[in-house]
């Protein structure tokens, strides 16, 4: 192990006791708030911010028609993948900051455009992610992986704790899944993202938090996703489904 590897095994350590950890005080009245919220909420936005949930995810295991090009390192450097997701983050921060901006400065049509959106993003950013550090997204298994990763990233206190087990223990607890709760999925995400969300479709206002929502939103996912495949591929090194060097 270099000494860059090093490095990126204390940054893991950090991040592993961070997703462990229990929920404080402001945590637990933000979620009463949400639960709230909810509640104000129109049933016909919740079922389309629903459905465009459930689709955009399905879509990820059933055959996506999203195109990722292939690994661009043939050797395996962490050093080097992990420079390179940094730099597509940096590229797709930009543009969900953009589109943020814009369906936010609409109001509440554009605030609900924006799910779909911002969803289409990310799952293009998890797509190019999971393609660097070398893992074929074209095998069911990968998909399963990557949802868990967008999970992890957008859960609270015991679902972020439990998805955190299963990507830690991926070669051990992968064989005994064969489908997302889609239901629970669908529910955390909302439940993390819904305060926001809400505020962005106040026009005017809306423009502001969607911009500086949507950075955040991306750079939680980007973390999230790197310390993820940095921490399958150090503790399982051939434990994946890589993409062959002659691709």
């Amino acid at each position: 192990m270099d000494a860059y590897e090093q490095s990126v095994q204390r940054e893991l350590a950090q991040w592993r006791k961070k997703m462990y950890q229990n929920p404080n005080l402001f945590h637990q009245v933000s979620k009463k708030a949400q639960t709230k919220i909810n509640s104000w909420i129109p049933a016909k936005a919740q079922r389309f911010i629903t459905e465009s949930i459930k689709n955009m995810v399905k879509t990820m295991l059933v055959g996506s028609q999203l195109t990722t090009k292939k690994a661009l390192i043939p050797e395996k450097s962490l050093y080097k993948q992990d420079a390179l997701v940094k730099e597509k983050l940096e590229s797709y921060r930009k543009t969900a900051t953009i589109e943020g901006a814009g369906t936010g400065a609409g109001g509440i049509f554009l605030g609900l455009a924006d799910f779909p959106l911002l969803l289409s993003i990310k799952v293009k950013f998890l797509f190019e992610t999971a393609a660097i550090y070398g893992f074929d997204t074209k095998e069911y298994e990968e998909r399963l992986f990557m949802l868990h990763v967008f999970q992890l990233a957008f859960s609270r206190d015991e679902m972020r704790k439990q998805t955190m087990y299963t990507i830690e223990n991926w070669e051990q607890e992968k064989h005994k899944l064969v489908e997302m709760d889609w239901e629970v999925f669908q529910q955390e995400y909302r439940d993390y993202i819904d305060l926001v969300k809400l505020l962005q479709m106040v026009p005017g206002f809306g423009a502001i938090v969607g911009a500086y929502a949507n950075y955040n939103l991306l750079d939680q996912l980007g973390d999230t996703a790197m310390n993820a495949y940095r921490l399958r591929l150090l503790t399982h090194p051939g434990g994946g489904s890589f993409i062959s060097k002659q691709e």
